[in-house]
C-alpha cells in the first residue's frame, strides 16, 4: 500500500513516515501544497494524508484541485483547528476523513485502515472511462457495444489504469501491482501487456484511451480531459 504524506512539520512528517513504514506502507513525503499536489497527480497512491496548514498552497485548495483532476484516492486531512466550520470546510473540499492535532498514532492507523476498507468495498462497483466499462466482480469488459475477452493479467492492468484516470502509471508501479517482489519478469513485460490491451481496447475504436508517457509509463485519458 502506498501513502502520500503532505505535512510541512518535518519532525512530525518523519515520525509518521517511520511509523507507517514499520506498518508495511510505502510512504512518499511532501512538505508543501504544490509539491504534494504534483506528486498526487503524477503517481498512484492508496491513501493521501494531507495537512490543512501548508506553505505555497493550503490543504483545502490542494484537496479541491485533486478532486477536480479526478484524483479519487481517499484523503485524510490533518489540522490543528477543531472548530466545526473547519471540519465542514475540510469535508466539503473533498476529504474523506478529518483528524485533529494532536492525535494518537493508533487513531491515525485506525482511520487509514477504515479508509482502505471503504475503498475496497467501493471497488466492487462498475468502473467506466468514456465508453469503456469494467465489472470487477465478473471481469466482464465492454467498449461501447463490444464485449472484450481479457486474460487475468490483462484485466488487472486495465483495472489499475481505469481506477486512476489521467494519472501516470510507471512500468515499475505496474510491475509491483501485478507481480510479487520475488517473481522474476522480463524488462518489457508491461509494454507487452499494454500492446495487447491496445489491440483489444483501442484499435477497433476511433477514440484511443490508452496513452503513452514516453520513457516513463502509461495512463488512461478520457477524451473530455484532453
Amino acid at each position: 500500500m502506498r501513502v502520500l504524506l503532505i505535512e510541512d512539520n518535518r519532525r512530525l512528517s518523519d515520525s509518521l513516515r517511520l511509523t507507517l513504514q514499520d506498518d508495511g506502507y510505502v510512504v512518499d513525503a511532501a512538505y508543501d501544497g504544490l509539491e504534494g499536489e504534483e506528486l498526487a497527480t503524477l503517481a498512484t497512491y492508496d491513501v493521501i494524508i494531507l495537512d490543512v496548514m501548508l506553505p505555497e498552497k493550503d490543504g483545502l485548495a490542494v484537496c479541491r484541485a485533486l478532486r477536480k483532476k479526478h484524483v479519487n484516492v481517499p484523503i485524510l486531512m490533518l489540522t490543528a483547528r477543531d472548530a466545526l466550520q473547519d471540519r465542514v470546510s475540510g469535508l466539503d473540499s473533498g476529504a474523506d476523513d478529518y483528524l485533529v492535532k494532536p492525535f494518537e498514532v493508533d487513531e491515525l492507523r485506525a482511520r487509514i485502515r477504515a479508509l482502505l476498507r471503504r475503498e475496497s468495498t467501493e471497488r466492487s462497483a462498475l468502473l467506466a472511462v468514456a465508453d469503456l466499462e469494467l465489472d470487477p466482480a465478473t471481469h466482464a469488459v465492454r467498449r461501447g457495444d463490444r464485449s472484450i475477452e481479457l486474460t487475468a493479467k490483462e484485466f488487472a492492468l486495465l483495472e489499475y489504469l481505469v481506477r486512476h484516470p489521467n494519472r501516470l502509471v510507471t512500468r515499475e508501479m505496474a510491475e509491483e501491482h501485478l507481480w510479487s517482489y520475488d517473481h522474476t519478469i522480463a524488462s518489457n513485460v508491461v509494454d507487452v501487456y499494454i500492446r495487447r490491451l491496445r489491440r483489444k481496447i483501442d484499435d477497433p475504436s476511433p477514440v484511443k484511451l490508452i496513452e503513452t508517457v514516453r520513457g516513463v509509463g502509461y495512463r488512461i485519458r478520457p477524451p473530455e480531459d484532453r
